[in-house]
Order: structure tokens, then C-alpha cells, then sequence
């Protein structure tokens, strides 16, 4: 399943609270932290939603023998 890669890279600090929440939701605590979440419509419908707060990139998946 292919993944996805989210970094915090602005603050939340000044923008609507529900972004901080969703932010908090998508596991970002700190600034310039990066969780794998899983690619899928509820994923990206919250990144879309903070997009201007965040980086997102495609995690490399290890092959698993």
C-alpha cells in the first residue's frame, strides 16, 4: 500500500483552529517533524486542507522478504 510522507514546516500558531486540530490528527506535534501516514482519501483530504502548513512526499516502501 503505497504511503505517505508529511512534514510540518509552518506553524499553526495564527491560522483557524480546526487546521491546528487537523494537524494534530495527522500525528505532527512539533515543527519540522514527519510521520508516514497511510496514502488514502481521508489522508489526503486532511493534507489538502492544511497543504499551505505542511510538505508532503511519497514514503519509499522496503521490500519485505
Amino acid at each position: 500500500m503505497a504511503q505517505l510522507k508529511i512534514t510540518l514546516v509552518k506553524s499553526t500558531i495564527g491560522y483557524e483552529k480546526s487546521q491546528g486540530l487537523t494537524v494534530r490528527a495527522l500525528g505532527l506535534r512539533k515543527l519540522h517533524q514527519t510521520v508516514v501516514q497511510p496514502d488514502n482519501d481521508a489522508i489526503r483530504g486532511m493534507v489538502f486542507k492544511v497543504k499551505h502548513l505542511v510538505k508532503v512526499e511519497a514514503a519509499v516502501e522496503e521490500a519485505t522478504a
